[in-house]
């Protein structure tokens, strides 16, 4: 994981406990603390969603030109199943 990365997650963890910490302490009844808690644990699940969608799309890119994949697609297959063969018989 980069640096960029481990600072994202931090910041989403910490505003996750701050927005917690927030609801469980405001003067609110307790199906509006569970209402807020959840709408929030929802925005956190699509920002953690969003950032390992991209994180993967980033891996899968390197992969790929690690191993000559065109990004069109258009690249030896042939090549490609190769690198792939001899790497699951290592």
């Amino acid at each position: 994981m980069t640096n960029d990365q481990k600072v994202i997650v931090g910041f989403l963890c910490g505003a996750a406990a701050g927005a917690l910490a927030g609801l469980l302490l405001a003067p609110s009844s307790g199906e509006e603390t569970r209402k807020k808690i959840a709408e929030k644990a929802g925005e956190l699940k699509e920002d953690l969603s969003n950032q390992l969608t991209q994180s993967f799309g980033r891996i899968q890119e390197q992969v790929n030109n690690s191993l000559g994949i065109k990004k069109n697609g258009i690249a030896t297959d042939a090549n490609a199943r190769k690198i792939a063969s001899e790497t699951v018989d290592s």
